[in-house]
């Protein structure tokens, strides 16, 4: 760097495609009371950064308005309330902004010890899709031993990550994927049931599986017409929630099947969740997932790994859906 107060950044300073995506030059920021900066040396490439990119997901007011929600590295600063983390600690936080960048700000309480034995790459892949997944899944969802898990998009660095989680806390679980390449590494990592959507119906295969009776809860981030179809496969007392819409999120459904079967259709975005309700998943996580993590019992899976500069490249694989698993940037 020329100037040994600024930093290397991404930002999509005009919304497009991936060659949107431009390096800047910002100051090194400054923590507040509340915050630690982390030297990055490994950030995780999310569907968010790519919405965003195109002009589609804002940042919440105050955050950064350079990409990136999730990093892992070294602690260089604290703020004067920070008790828990002091510089030379290596760390992985959740971000609202700023991952994309050789500097980062995360809020104390986003603050996740990196797993013993784990790289930069491996410990940055896990707040995003971990903390979505135990917030949606299990605090959300109420997914419960015995019960059974459907996930649309199994093969996502989400899907992967709920997958693992669900099989560890005792479900059954079923999901949907677009290739028989990625069925197979939905079942790799412990999937009861994977339906290739393209030429399966997921409907149909599902009441076979379940016996007629249904799935008791469903992680959905399609949408479209999946909204009316979860109605029907969902089991008595089921729970839905929703945390995209790639598929859009306008549809038609037969609503009295939510009466009948007292379903409830709920969901959630996490980004712009306060400093205080983050922290508070984030602390759930680490007393009830992380030890999983220490004894090998969840593993990441990272399907390519990019230098910083190719960052292009990472948006371009992550739009094309040919992934499974997580894509992750790295930094010198």
């Amino acid at each position: 760097m020329s100037n040994p107060n600024s930093m290397k950044a991404v930002l999509a300073p005009e919304a497009g495609g991936p060659e949107a995506l431009k390096f800047l030059e910002r100051p090194i920021p400054e923590p507040s009371a509340h915050e630690v900066l982390i030297k990055v040396k490994a950030a995780g490439v999310n569907r968010p950064d790519c919405i965003q990119r195109a002009g589609n997901y804002p940042p919440p007011p105050g955050a950064s308005d350079i990409l990136g929600l999730e990093v892992a590295g070294e602690i260089v600063a604290v703020g004067s309330d920070v008790k828990t983390a002091k510089p030379g600690d290596l760390t992985t936080a959740l971000v609202s902004g700023g991952g994309y960048a050789e500097y980062c700000l995360a809020h104390k309480g986003s603050l996740l010890p990196v797993p013993d034995g784990w790289s930069m790459v491996e410990a940055a892949s896990l707040p995003e899709t971990f903390i979505t997944v135990w917030h949606n899944v299990f605090q959300r969802g109420g997914l419960q031993p015995g019960e059974r898990l459907l996930i649309h998009g199994g093969s996502s660095g989400i899907g992967i990550t709920a997958i693992q989680l669900a099989k560890a806390f005792g479900a059954q679980v079923a999901v949907t994927a677009g290739s028989a390449e990625k069925c197979q590494a939905c079942l790799d990592v412990g999937a009861d049931l994977a339906i290739n959507y393209r030429e399966q119906d997921f409907v149909t295969e599902l009441k076979t599986w379940t016996s007629r009776k249904g799935v008791n809860v469903i992680l959905d981030m399609v949408g479209g017409d999946y909204i009316s179809k979860n109605y029907v496969v969902a089991a008595e007392d089921g729970r839905i929630v929703q945390i995209a819409f790639l598929q859009g999120g306008i549809a038609e459904a037969d609503f009295r099947r939510l009466m009948m079967k007292r379903l409830i259709h709920t969901g959630s975005t996490l980004r712009a969740r306060s400093d205080e309700i983050k922290a508070a998943i984030v602390s759930d996580l680490r007393e009830k997932v992380w030890p999983l993590l220490a004894k090998g019992d969840v593993k990441p899976v990272i399907f390519k790994t990019f230098p910083f500069e190719e960052v292009v490249k990472a948006h371009e694989l992550m739009e094309s859906s040919g992934h499974i698993g997580k894509i992750m940037l790295t930094l010198d």
